[in-house]
């Protein structure tokens, strides 16, 4: 593993420091978009399911689940807009694992 650089970041590992510590980095706002994505599509079969059943006060919860959906993917849009991204090199430095000692040695050979 010769292109492999030990300093590399894991999705896995920048999902979790992502949610540990302030700030969103990439790999997290991926992943609450696919998550938003399949909400969406779990919403719209039990729109699909609500239509066809006889009882119309299950259409108006799945409106209303649908809508707080919406309210919520649109918020956390306009917070990133203004807050913007963070690098997981940052958030790993707040938290306090970052590791300054190996990246001294990479630089040393």
């Amino acid at each position: 593993m010769e292109g492999h650089s030990p300093n590399k970041i894991s999705s896995a590992e920048a999902i979790l420091v992502g949610a540990l510590s302030s700030g969103v980095n990439a790999p997290t706002w991926i992943v609450l978009q696919m998550t938003f994505l399949l909400l969406a599509c779990c919403f719209s079969a039990m729109l699909y399911l609500a239509f066809f059943s006889s009882d119309f006060v299950i259409v108006g919860h799945v409106f209303l689940l649908i809508t707080i959906g919406v309210v919520l993917f649109v918020l956390l849009n306009r917070f990133l807009a203004e807050t913007g991204f963070v690098p997981v090199e940052q958030q790993m430095q707040e938290i306090g694992i970052h590791k300054p000692e190996a990246t001294e040695k990479d630089k040393r050979s």
